[in-house]
């Protein structure tokens, strides 16, 4: 199956789930993460803010403040990364998706310890099905975040054993769903 068939069957999929479901399973996505030692060594955390029923970070958010967390603005083709709290006020930005306020402080590369990646799919090799609109593919082929820690975060229905890749594909190092967190690379 093509991207773009898959895309659209797995975002019919997930926009399927009944709102319970959807909670119940992205809290177990949060609780993966919490006890895994990417995040919790990890100061600095670039996340998203859930959209179109991906599942949904803000348990993370609102409970470990001890962290330093980024959430995306699309800005032209790029997506430039902004410091946030639980208090900071957001904006419905590019696509309709939630960002952060233009004036919010901006987090360099250097700050950064770990990238929480929202993904219509992933497969067991890392690589990622996103929306196709290639922020994050150019955002993993710049030099300075190619060594960055990534986890794909996939409801388990969209961990896939095999996604149809292009040249320009990275793979991610880890993918997080409900059962599981598994460290590809």
């Amino acid at each position: 199956m093509e991207k773009t068939q898959l895309r659209r069957s797995l975002l019919k999929q997930r926009q399927s789930m009944s709102l319970t479901e959807w909670k119940q399973k992205s809290d177990r996505i949060c609780t993966n993460l919490l006890s895994s030692p990417q995040f919790t060594q990890a100061k600095t955390v670039l996340a998203y803010f859930s959209f179109r029923q991906e599942p949904d970070l803000s348990p993370l958010l609102e409970n470990t403040l001890t962290k330093i967390w980024g959430m995306p603005r699309c800005v032209g083709d790029s997506l430039l990364w902004h410091q946030w709290t639980p208090n900071n006020s957001v904006q419905i930005g590019a696509y309709g998706i939630p960002e952060p306020h233009p004036n919010a402080p901006i987090l360099s590369y250097e700050q950064v310890d770990l990238i929480l990646v929202p993904c219509v799919a992933c497969d067991q090799q890392g690589y990622r099905l996103g929306y196709g609109g290639g922020y994050y593919d150019r955002l993993f082929a710049a030099p300075e975040w190619t060594n960055k820690f990534t986890i794909g975060i996939v409801f388990d229905f969209a961990y896939l054993s095999q996604l149809p890749i292009d040249p320009w594909d990275k793979p991610l190092h880890a993918v997080c769903t409900e059962t599981k967190l598994v460290v590809s690379c």
